[in-house]
Formats: structure tokens, sequence, C-alpha cells
């Protein structure tokens, strides 16, 4: 989790996580969105395909990204929001 408050306008937290395979990556994108839904009562706005190697979901404060590693390694977003916080990071 990067914190990026103070240095975003349009949010405050990246949650970044990869998946091996598109499956993983809809099955992930599905769960979050079940879990936040059915606990939270919050819809995300979704963007992105699992085949495209990155899947968005958009919860205001906090912005969920998904990603195939190939599509991790291209956009590096941990590289382009350095100047954020590292909350938490699990490998």
């Amino acid at each position: 989790m990067l914190d990026i408050h103070g240095i975003s306008d349009f949010t405050d937290y990246f949650v970044i996580c990869s998946g091996t395979s598109e499956r993983m990556l809809e099955a992930l994108a599905e769960d979050v969105i079940r879990q936040m839904r059915n606990q939270n009562q919050i819809r995300g706005r979704i963007e992105g395909l699992p085949q495209d190697g990155w899947i968005l979901v958009d919860y205001g404060g906090v912005i969920l990204h998904l990603f195939s590693h190939a599509r991790r390694d291209y956009y590096r977003l941990e590289d382009l929001w350095g100047e954020g916080k590292i909350l938490l990071h699990l490998q």
C-alpha cells in the first residue's frame, strides 16, 4: 500500500498487486469487488481487463491496481509515485 495523499489530488492510497495469469487477475478483482460490496457496501469503478494485464478498481480514496508482472515492470508505479510512503509491502 502506497500513501500518496498530499502528493495526488485524485486519491490518497494505491494498493498495487501482481497476478501470474489473466485468470488470477480476474479472480483477485472479483473477490475484492465482492468483499468490498458485501462487507463495506462500497462499489468501485472498474477499468481494464485481465487480458490487458492491468485492472484498476477505483474506490475514490483508494485505487487498487492489479497488474501482470510484465505490466507492473513496464509502468513501475512505485517509482513514478516515489514521493509516496510505502505503508505495507508483501511479497
